[in-house]
């Protein structure tokens, strides 16, 4: 009898941790109530690795648009032994955010095992580094290009302090990155800010803090974006042209060639939106920079359309395919990390 009530018991503890768990998960409570993550780990627990997937939303959306979860898809597609971490400014304000039918992105990440969503909050982030000075005094209210601004900020902040591949909420993943210390070429000799890595610590993001609070201006276009990595990176390097396709090796840090994420030139970004004759195999590229700040036309993925980006969107994030573009028509989004 007592071995039947022992059995009993435990089989109601187990339902309810699964209950609890499945709520916590499915409700989304980041702070305010039980576990933060699908993951025991925590937060901290999940960066300490030093190999996450970063994205970032410095405005108080809670909707991540099409592009937004086909970018966040990807990776954890690409990368299914890391942790893709969303950071989310509006998580930090929000106590419950539902996965109800105006959030189907929101729900469609959160059930992808290795995505989680975290709240961003930048006083706490900047703690301990060269921005902190700045954050407290600078008034957001009149700052042209705030959330790109302190997007670039807190970017430099998460990487430096665990580590990781950053990237734009713009960037479809396609093949793994080898690197660990890495920039992206946008051009020969200009780094660009929207993909970068590098281990927990690296000197070479704290020179970036500390320039970026010395040179501040944010009235000059990514001044704090990718002015600030060549700035830094000229000084650390002497930049020379890339040859072919190979990359660029300085201080342990790899400068990788604008083909490896950039094969489409800034200038030319409607040819994500247009038919091809034979499409690009994109076989030097480990992701795919969209250029979605530079669609100010309202571009979107349209189906059946047979455009470059819905066939991208068919291969590297079907789910999201499916559900935002086959199910719905797709929406555009000029956020801060859709440089």
């Amino acid at each position: 009898m007592l071995k039947e009530l022992h059995l009993s018991v435990s089989l109601v503890l187990v339902l309810a941790c699964g209950f609890l768990y499945r709520l916590t998960v499915r409700s989304h409570c980041f702070f305010s109530c039980l576990p933060l993550f699908k993951s025991p780990k925590g937060l901290e627990g999940l960066l300490s690795n030093g190999h996450s997937i970063v994205f970032i939303e410095t405005s108080e959306r809670m909707e991540p648009p099409p592009l937004v979860s086909c970018a966040v898809e990807s990776a954890a597609k690409i990368y299914p032994e890391k942790p893709i971490i969303f950071f989310m400014k509006g998580l930090s304000n929000a106590t419950q955010v539902a996965p109800n039918s105006s959030h189907p992105a929101f729900s469609l990440l959160s059930d992808i095992e290795n995505v989680f969503f975290a709240p961003l909050d930048m006083k706490r982030l900047f703690e301990d580094t060269p921005l902190f000075s700045w954050y407290t005094k600078v008034n957001s209210n009149k700052e042209h290009y705030w959330l790109h601004v302190s997007s670039d900020a807190a970017r430099l902040a998460i990487i430096w302090k665990y580590g990781g591949i950053y990237m734009d909420t713009d960037v479809i993943s396609i093949r793994p990155i080898p690197e660990e210390n890495f920039l992206a070429a946008q051009a020969s000799r200009h780094s660009s800010n929207g993909v970068f890595g590098f281990l927990p610590r690296n000197p070479f993001l704290w020179a970036c803090m500390e320039n970026f609070v010395e040179h501040y201006n944010s009235g000059i276009w990514g001044n704090q974006g990718p002015n600030l990595m060549t700035r830094v990176l000229r000084v650390w390097c002497k930049l020379g042209d890339f040859q072919e396709l190979s990359d660029l090796k300085c201080q342990n840090i790899s400068f990788l060639h604008p083909q490896r994420f950039y094969p489409i030139p800034y200038r030319q970004w409607r040819h994500y939106y247009q038919v091809w004759g034979t499409e690009p195999t994109f076989n030097d590229s480990y992701a795919l920079h969209l250029w979605n700040y530079m669609n100010r036309e309202g571009k979107t993925v349209v189906r059946g359309s047979n455009t470059l980006v819905e066939n991208l969107y068919r291969k590297h994030c079907p789910r999201t395919y499916s559900d935002l573009i086959q199910g719905a028509e797709g929406t555009r989004w000029l956020g801060p990390g859709n440089r």
